[in-house]
């Protein structure tokens, strides 16, 4: 009886912990494994970032054609400084006056940008500048909701492009057909274009 318990007991002695052998393995392992989470991470940086810039930018169109719609009211576009978007309404009374009633600057570094090679958008709006809405010197939603050049009222198509200076593949883009009113964004994956 005596013998059977002390074999349970170094059985209960073998399996009460760790050796400092297997630690020091289990936290070699851990090392490796958070080092390439953070390299992975450092390489995703942009590509998150870019999203969250396209995703504000996107939103800003969004708003200013449903504040245009249900206000009844023309909502101007304006792109300022590198990385500002604002939202501005025309008011009726007193007449030729406008409200700022939103605007928004892009973090983490996002600009209106192109980056060199990387192409115009599926739609082929153009792409000359990073704000890019042919003549139009001002942009605006109606209230019916479509996006028009301000001087002659005409719909016009555009597109706006975001990046990190020469990070390619932190390229956005957000388009906008006039005659709709239809928003479409854009991730550049390094080979092309793709619809989010």
């Amino acid at each position: 009886m005596n013998d059977n318990i002390k074999a349970r007991r170094r059985i209960l002695h073998r399996q009460a912990g760790f050796s400092l052998l297997e630690m020091l393995v289990t936290l070699g392992i851990a090392g490796v494994l958070g080092s390439m989470a953070v390299f992975s991470f450092r390489q995703a940086e942009p590509y998150f970032k870019g999203d969250g810039g396209m995703r504000v930018l996107q939103s800003q169109f969004i708003t200013a054609r449903e504040l245009a719609i249900a206000q009844r009211r023309n909502m101007r576009l304006t792109f300022t400084n590198t990385n500002q978007v604002n939202i501005v309404r025309e008011e009726v009374f007193p007449p030729n006056t406008t409200t700022v009633v939103g605007d928004v600057l892009f973090e983490g570094g996002m600009t209106f940008g192109l980056v060199a090679g990387v192409p115009d958008t599926p739609e082929a709006f153009g792409n000359p500048t990073p704000v890019a809405f042919g003549a139009a010197a001002i942009v605006m939603f109606t209230p019916e909701g479509m996006l028009v050049d301000q001087a002659t009222g005409n719909p016009i198509n555009g597109s706006v492009f975001i990046a990190f200076p020469g990070m390619a593949r932190s390229e956005r883009a957000v388009t906008v057909l006039g005659a709709t009113g239809r928003i479409r964004a854009y991730r550049w994956d390094g080979r092309q274009w793709v619809l989010v």
